[in-house]
């Protein structure tokens, strides 16, 4: 599975009708509702505002509205594309401003899973690398080993405190948890432990 990387927008026009297509990187489903709200507020001339979302490691999540066009024609059309694209934490936003030319239900079907593949051709992505939270203290005279450690392993520090120790959080990928707690071990002759969550 891929992510996006940033936030992206298209527009195409189908009979006079104007379908502006927002990919917007997400983490949960629960925030699709605000970003609607948002979006009916930036565009308060439109006649529908659709989503269609993928969320989760294996895009198992699903969420999507047909915001009254008639049923199945506009988020169902926009979700399995979403789906077959293979991104995941994905929410896809389908702003329409009607044209005054009635597209019909398979004209609004085409419409929509055309606009929702508009934006994901200008999508930038990457690849979805299951992480793992990470914290660790250590001594002050461990500091600059430790920090090579960290960066040979690819983790990203969210943030550090320093008291009697350092105390690191992070993350990781998945992957190098193993080669983190083995480093910080040798390091510090078995002193310190590194300890994991699922990010």
């Amino acid at each position: 599975m891929r992510t996006l990387v940033a936030q992206t927008q298209t527009e195409i026009e189908v009979r006079k009708s104007r379908f502006i297509a927002v990919a917007i990187p997400i983490t949960d489903l629960s925030q699709i509702k605000g970003l609607v709200a948002q979006a009916r507020l930036e565009h308060p001339g439109a006649n529908h505002v659709v989503h269609a979302a993928v969320v989760g490691p294996d895009g198992q999540q699903i969420s999507y509205s047909d915001d009254k066009e008639p049923k199945n024609t506009a988020g169902r059309p926009a979700v399995e594309v979403l789906k077959g694209s293979g991104i995941t934490d994905i929410l896809v936003l389908i702003i329409r401003y009607f044209g005054g030319t009635l597209l019909g239900t398979g004209g609004l079907v085409k419409a929509y899973g055309e606009s929702v593949k508009e934006v994901l051709k200008r999508a930038a992505t990457e690849e979805l690398i299951e992480k793992k939270a990470f914290a660790l203290t250590i001594p002050y005279n461990l500091y600059e080993l430790t920090k090579i450690a960290l960066n040979d392993t690819e983790a990203t520090i969210d943030e550090e405190s320093f008291t009697t120790d350092i105390t690191i959080v992070g993350s990781l990928p998945h992957s190098n948890a193993t080669a983190l707690s083995q480093a910080i071990s040798n390091l510090s002759n078995g002193s310190v432990t590194v300890s994991f969550t699922d990010a």
